[in-house]
């Protein structure tokens, strides 16, 4: 990250930008110099996420920020109006505002909020460009009296850490994929591993072959850059669970044999945003001084058309020794998580969860804001909600209907990879269901809100690195 944040008891002489929190009701702060009426002239009534722009002949420019009901103030809120701030401001360099000082959030949860809402807006992916884009915030300076401060800056050091981590996820996946290969990604975890304290293991083709990791080697049949399965560890003192992420790491979907059209394979360098949330999600652990124990697992490969790719009736064993007749070869992703849950519920953990760009049916259900969460543990499901409520991430439980299971029965295999064109949720989600046994388990489909084409809030145009702080919220109150 570029920007920096910082803490103070009054707006510093550095800032060229002041955003003054408004709500819709009550005083209007006697620094804007309007009154409730001129300011509603001017179409601003302090619904949250509102701004207008006041120049300044003289000082900082000013920037009214609505906060909407000041009784119905929350994270997501705050966060939302930090965004909005950052991009009315966009010109500015220092841009300081008060709104972590307002009463009616916790000050922790409040600076975290702030934090994440600038440096999220803020995110520009540089791109390969001759001339990057850039973004000209350099500090977000959050103003909080003597009470507050201490809390807030604690919750600013949580907000920059889960920041960067969606900045790096968010990174990885607007990478365009000759950048951004399986070996390419194998090496940026060991990076992040040896900066972050975690243990790591990278498996070739060769290893992955010997493992029996049958569908990561079927779906990376028709490429011809090799596969890579990364395994990241975190184990702190007395660690008080055993967390184990998957993430879905197809670092360009073609569709395969069942090739996608033109249009559909645009994005599809961004199939392996799961893959990205779990390695961004591990990287931040130590310095959030997670207590349980987690493992990632990223299952990366391509999905490439050529004389040597899977073909439909072909049969592939898996890892735990299951089998599934492949009816479309665009169906790739529940093939490699099926070795990644595999191998996750081998280590023992106390409860699994995998993050996958899965299907265009959650799409279709859910739209593009939303993500689909299934699981074989309602307690477990019920965790990654709160989470989710939390980061502002939303997520949407999707039924786990078992009587749907017969539509993925074969005459040839234990399973087909598909189960028509109804319930595509359901019935990827009971295909993956196959690899974990008993082990608790939770499915994050994130196809929808894997990107965005324009800045939305704390979303800014491209990847969005959905997930990550989702994942980060809940490993770091995971209990056994």
């Amino acid at each position: 990250m570029t920007a920096t944040v910082s803490i103070a008891r009054s707006v510093p002489k550095s800032a060229n930008a002041v955003g003054v929190p408004v709500a819709t009701s009550g005083t209007v702060p006697r620094s804007l110099g309007l009154s409730r009426a001129a300011l509603a002239a001017h179409g601003f009534e302090g619904k949250a996420g509102q701004t207008l722009v006041l120049p300044s002949a003289t000082g900082a420019t000013l920037v009214a920020v609505g906060v909407g009901d000041p009784s119905a103030l929350s994270m997501q809120v705050l966060r939302n109006a930090a965004a909005a701030l950052v991009r009315a401001a966009s010109r500015h360099a220092v841009v300081a505002t008060s709104l972590a000082d307002l009463d009616g959030v916790d000050a922790v949860k409040a600076g975290q909020a702030v934090a994440e809402g600038g440096l999220l807006a803020a995110y520009r992916y540089a791109g390969i460009k001759k001339e990057p884009n850039t973004t000209s915030l350099t500090e977000l300076v959050l103003v909080a009296g003597e009470k507050r401060s201490k809390g807030v800056t604690s919750g600013v050091d949580r907000g920059v850490a889960t920041s960067a981590a969606a900045y790096l996820a968010r990174d990885l996946a607007n990478t365009p994929p000759a950048h951004m290969n399986a070996r390419n990604i194998a090496d940026k975890a060991v990076e992040v591993a040896a900066a972050s304290g975690l243990t790591v293991e990278v498996f070739n083709k060769d290893q992955l072959a010997a493992m029996g990791c049958g569908g990561m080697l079927g779906v990376n049949r028709g490429s011809t850059e090799p596969p890579r399965m990364v395994r990241l560890t975190y184990t702190p003192r007395n660690p008080v669970g055993h967390l184990a992420l998957v993430g879905k790491g197809v670092m360009f979907d073609s569709g395969g044999l069942s090739l996608k059209p033109s249009d559909g394979q645009i994005g599809m360098k961004m199939d392996m945003s799961g893959a990205a949330a779990v390695l961004a999600a591990m990287g931040s652990l130590k310095a959030l001084k997670c207590k349980a124990k987690v493992t990632g697992y990223l299952m990366c490969t391509d999905n490439m058309p050529s004389g040597s790719a899977l073909k439909l009736g072909d049969v592939l064993t898996f890892r735990n020794g299951k089998t599934a007749e492949i009816h479309n070869t665009d169906a790739e992703g529940r093939l490699v998580l099926a070795d990644g849950l595999s191998l996750a519920v081998e280590d023992g953990p106390d409860a699994v969860v995998d993050i996958a760009t899965l299907t265009g049916a959650c799409m279709v259900a859910l739209g593009m804001k939303m993500a689909g969460v299934v699981g074989n543990d309602q307690p477990l499901v019920d965790r990654l909600r709160t989470a989710s409520s939390t980061t502002d991430e939303p997520i949407w439980q999707m039924p786990l209907e078992k009587s749907y299971r017969k539509l993925l029965d074969s005459n040839v295999a234990d399973m087909r990879n598909i189960g028509g064109p109804y319930g595509g949720v359901i019935t990827s989600s009971l295909f993956l269901s196959e690899f974990v046994g008993d082990v608790p388990w939770a499915h994050l489909d994130i196809a929808g809100p894997m990107s965005v084409d324009a800045d939305d809030g704390w979303l800014s145009r491209g990847a969005t690195g959905f997930g990550t702080r989702l994942l980060i919220e809940f490993a770091t109150s995971f209990t056994k």
